[in-house]
């Protein structure tokens, strides 16, 4: 089981630098980290699907 949360870790602080080196506003940045942060599972879950798309990429 330990293993599993140092691997959900892991993945959130990738997810966290990720959303930092988006094109994605402030706010949003601020909102994708806080996100991930108080709920590191499902805000994981979230950014993978919803989350911004790399450096200047567009929706």
């Amino acid at each position: 089981m330990r293993i599993l949360g140092f691997i959900v870790f892991l993945l959130d602080l990738y997810a966290i630098w990720n959303v930092i080196t988006s094109s994605a506003s402030t706010g949003k940045k601020v909102l994708w980290t806080l996100g991930i942060l108080i709920l590191p599972l499902l805000g994981l879950i979230a950014w993978y699907v919803w989350g911004p798309r790399g450096r200047g990429a567009r929706i």
